[in-house]
């Protein structure tokens, strides 16, 4: 399998996926600034929408948009527990969690990266990105990881995105239990090696 990212976008929730459920793969780094691979290729002629993450099946199959691609990784690696079964009540929370990250989180932070959006527009979009950072504050007073006692894919999506915050100036400091979630997934060693491997930590 490939997978196309590029490094610190949202492509790293796959990316951390794919180490967790411990497959192999051939990370392929695609520019969301030139849409070009290393060899010049045109990436817009592997996905015509530009964007990553994108997983190449090794039949050449494409899977697009990150909560799809992630879902299909744990699936593959069920004992890994990435993502619970397939019809069950808790596989739908799974899904509840991921929309919710996808519609509520990554593209709150989409703003931000906007260098033509002014200031007083990029700080409304700040005040809900904290507002729904205080809710799973919230939610995560009593657990480990956002499905309970288990670290699922969407652990590695919220925190793909909430790694986000620093650079983008948005202070979630006063927020302990966020705060306490972040380290521990971060200390994940799947999570280090995907974040090594894109040039995110020495």
């Amino acid at each position: 399998m490939k997978l196309y990212y590029s490094p610190g976008a949202c492509s790293l929730s796959p990316h951390i996926a794919l180490h967790e459920a411990g497959i192999a793969f051939e990370p392929v780094l695609a520019s969301t600034k030139s849409h070009k691979l290393q060899d010049g290729t045109d990436y817009y002629g592997i996905n015509p929408l530009g964007y990553v993450p994108l997983l190449e099946l090794d039949d050449g199959t494409r899977l697009r948009e990150g909560p799809a691609i992630v879902q299909y990784i744990a699936d593959l690696a069920p004992t890994k527990n990435l993502a619970p079964a397939a019809g069950t009540l808790q596989r739908y929370r799974l899904q509840e969690w991921l929309t919710f990250i996808g519609t509520e989180m990554h593209k709150g932070y989409s703003p931000l990266f906007n260098s033509a959006m002014p200031e007083e527009a990029k700080n409304i979009f700040k005040d809900k990105l904290k507002s729904r950072y205080q809710w799973l504050d919230g939610q995560l007073a009593d657990k480990q990881y956002l499905m309970g006692e288990h670290f699922s894919v969407a652990d590695g999506y919220l925190f793909t995105v909430t790694n986000w915050a620093k650079p983008t100036g948005l202070d979630i400091s006063g927020f302990p239990n966020l705060q306490a979630w972040h380290a521990r997934v971060g200390a994940r060693p799947a999570v280090q090696e995907a974040m090594k491997a894109e040039g995110l930590l020495k």
